[in-house]
């Protein structure tokens, strides 16, 4: 009974972690709800008032959202430095309450500064921020000179019950929240493995969802490396270990792909092409009849959950347990592998691949482990895994960026929008109340936070609408409920905080509609709830995000276009950057920081999938052009597939007995390269005579002798890579409208 109660704890801890990486959602939403319920605890103790309780309760949102330091240490100087700021715009808000314009032409300017000093970093957005918002606060709750006193105490209290939840409380200092990291990426590592069984076992019906679901697992366990990789240098003691870990979730996350893919291939009639793994959408490719034999699927089913087992009981011990990873490992080699078809055993070569990775994770994040019950081929790989250990060197370079200057620095331009949009708010806001015309002004101003392009503020403004719309009818439902219930208004309103912050990041309109239906509770503890109060709260919405779209496209405007063109261009640059130093060292060249490249990839990568939103959301009117978006961005996530897999195989040279490097390898890759380079070309000048060279195969232009051996001097593995590498670049003319054709003489 104990046994099984301590399975479902697990199996529950596993699927939260998955869900919620790192449990940055559950902890955002835990701390702001706490700060919110201590606040007005202390408050009512006090004897305050409502509307100092709304105050207090606002400005303690405030404080616990506005922080975004993963230090501790610099978190409390900008909750320090924050508190003035807040005391400040509070006090000349209330101020010019009595003088509108004079009021709003400074509301206007701090708009500009709030936005503009996103340029200093972590604390001046939060500073901004918290200026901003405390403004907006004031206006909410309608600050007075004469009520200052009692203002300025309940906002001091908010910020001091908002750093006892952040630091004594709810604390989530880097190695905490970087640990809680880790436990995600091995519940998703699970996840996929269990969606790939499901591949394997998947009927001709029901492909394309089993399908879908290995889509869906690969994208979010990538998700969860790129978090990972975001908290290393704060969560891990030296350099030296950052890197160790940084490595072994890049092997983890690569041979989990490629497993899929493998799968795939041997389930398919015809070898898979390796962007049905990455375009949303496509279909699955046909089955095989029979996909591979029944023998064979009863083993690969076997190993495939004992691969599921391996990762979830990673820091287990047990004879059993080291049974089975042996067994697995032993699939490295050629002499271990069951008779079948070539496709099938390139299976268990990713079993026994995944394997390794799985070891290399477990002995980086837990230590090393009893090592009594290994066979050779364990043994072997533990050898590998210390070498590389003791290859691993720190002292990254950084590399210089170049900064851009005067209207074009975008936090300038932001500033300089948002404060148009902002007035053109102001004045429309006016005409539709003279007392509520501030919803207009933050809904402009929130539309513009983390938008780059005109698309993405259309996007954003229009999810914000929805969200609200739908919002206001859960306000009308809640606030007949309540009626004058003033306690249980709070409950709800802080169960409502706490579901705004779970979901922000999962969805915008999720969000707004938390927040709309908060301030209909918020309105009725005011006593100023009416139907047409909310209404306006739609019209305010919409009247903020058309003034945003309209100073978005008029001044200093950063078309769609010309935003997702810069972005592709860096990641050609980078996925040229990346091809060229891992051919390189596996050509026999100097070392480099390819797996540092490889994430600049990946991160450049996510930036253009994020940009490319407004083209690809599914109300937009240009299909044929959402689909090519989609295509392009799916090709490149195929592009860079790949490129991570030579990166992380050209950094196993120096200890890996079954690689070596190549000096044919530089030339035969020499195209792929010119390719990647005469497609930026294009992109970057669209008058560029840019051309796409094609011509023989990788493998045929290596020269490679019929007797090399399947793990020579240059595996199979890195022949395949380059191979798909190649063709998928070249699948990217077409889209871009690039020429392809043979080399000019």
């Amino acid at each position: 009974m104990r046994a099984a109660g301590r399975s479902v704890r697990t199996r529950l801890r596993d699927r939260v972690a998955a869900s919620d990486p790192g449990l940055l959602r559950l902890t955002a939403g835990l701390r702001t709800a706490g700060a919110i319920a201590l606040t007005v605890a202390l408050l009512s103790l006090l004897g305050a008032d409502v509307h100092l309780l709304v105050a207090g309760a606002i400005a303690a949102m405030v404080a616990t959202f506005a922080i975004r330091e993963k230090q501790l240490g610099p978190q409390a100087l900008t909750l320090a430095a924050g508190l003035p700021v807040a005391l400040a715009s509070v006090s000349l808000s209330a101020v010019l309450s009595t003088r509108p314009v004079v009021g709003d032409a400074f509301f206007v300017v701090l708009i500009f500064c709030a936005v503009y000093g996103r340029r200093f970093g972590d604390r001046g957005t939060a500073l901004g921020l918290i200026g901003f918002q405390v403004y907006f606060l004031s206006l909410f709750v309608g600050a007075t000179v004469s009520g200052l006193p009692e203002l300025w105490g309940a906002i001091a209290l908010a910020f001091a019950c908002s750093a006892v939840l952040r630091f004594a409380v709810v604390p989530a200092t880097p190695a905490s929240v970087l640990m809680r990291l880790r436990l995600a990426f091995r519940a998703r590592l699970a996840q996929l493995v269990a969606a790939q069984l499901d591949l394997l076992d998947a009927g001709a019906d029901d492909m394309d969802k089993a399908l879908e679901a290995v889509r869906e697992g690969t994208a979010r366990l990538h998700e969860t490396a790129m978090m990972i990789q975001g908290r290393l240098e704060e969560g891990t003691p030296d350099e030296s270990a950052a890197r160790l870990v940084q490595r072994r979730i890049a092997d983890a996350e690569i041979a989990a792909e490629r497993l899929g893919l493998l799968l795939l291939t041997a389930r398919s009639a015809q070898r898979a092409d390796t962007l049905t793994l990455h375009l949303p959408g496509a279909p699955a490719p046909s089955v095989a009849v029979p996909a591979v034999p029944d023998e064979s699927t009863a083993m690969l089913r076997r190993d495939l959950h004992a691969l599921h087992t391996l990762v979830l009981r990673s820091g287990d011990a047990g004879t059993a347990l080291a049974h089975m990873r042996n067994r697995l490992l032993g699939y490295r080699d050629e002499e271990n592998l069951p008779a079948a078809s070539p496709a099938v055993q390139d299976v268990f070569r990713g079993i026994g691949e995944a394997a390794r990775a799985v070891l290399g994770l477990r002995i980086a994040l837990d230590g090393p482990q009893d090592e009594s019950d290994d066979s050779p081929a364990t043994a072997r790989s533990r050898e590998e895994l210390d070498a590389e250990e003791a290859a691993i060197e720190g002292g990254a370079e950084e590399s210089a960026q170049e900064e851009q200057t005067g209207l074009r620095r975008p936090t300038t331009r932001a500033a300089v929008q948002v404060s148009v949009g902002s007035s053109l708010a102001i004045l429309g806001g006016e005409l539709l109340s003279t007392q509520r015309w501030y919803w207009a002004v933050l809904t402009c101003w929130i539309v513009f936070i983390n938008t780059s392009s005109t698309g993405e503020i259309l996007v954003k403004g229009y999810r914000r609408l929805l969200g609200t719309v739908f919002g206001v009818v859960a306000g009308i439902v809640l606030a007949g409920l309540v009626g004058n219930h003033t306690w249980t208004a709070f409950a709800l309103v802080l169960v409502l905080i706490f579901a705004m912050f779970y979901t922000a990041p999962l969805s915008y309109t999720l969000m707004s509609f938390f927040v709309t239906a908060m301030l209909g509770l918020l309105y009725t503890l005011l006593h100023t709830y009416s139907l047409d109060v909310l209404v306006l709260r739609i019209e305010e919405t919409a009247l903020g995000a058309f003034c945003g779209v309209v100073a978005a496209a008029l001044v200093l405007p950063v078309q769609t276009d010309r935003r997702t063109n810069e972005l592709l261009e860096t990641v050609l640059e980078r996925l040229s950057d990346v091809t060229q130093a891992a051919v390189g060292q596996l050509s026999g060249g100097p070392a480099d920081d390819l797996l540092d490249k490889a994430r600049d990839l990946d991160q450049a990568l996510a930036d253009l999938r994020a940009a490319v939103q407004p083209l690809t959301h599914p109300v937009t009117p240009l299909r044929s052009r959402r689909d090519t978006a989609r295509y392009v961005v799916a090709l490149l996530e195929t592009c860079a597939y790949h490129a991570r897999t030579l990166a992380a195989t050209a950094e196993l040279l120096p200890t890996h007995p079954s690689i070596a490097a190549d000096p044919r390898l530089r030339g035969a890759a020499g195209r792929t390269v010119r390719n990647i380079e005469a497609i930026a070309a294009r992109v970057a000048d669209e008058r560029a005579d840019a051309l796409v060279e094609t011509g023989p195969s990788i493998a045929s232009l290596l020269g490679s002798d019929a007797g090399t051996p399947r793990y020579g001097r240059i595996t199979d593995r890195v022949l395949r890579h380059l191979e798909r590498l190649d063709e998928a670049v070249v699948g990217l003319a077409r889209p871009l409208g690039v020429r392809v054709g043979p080399p000019r003489a």
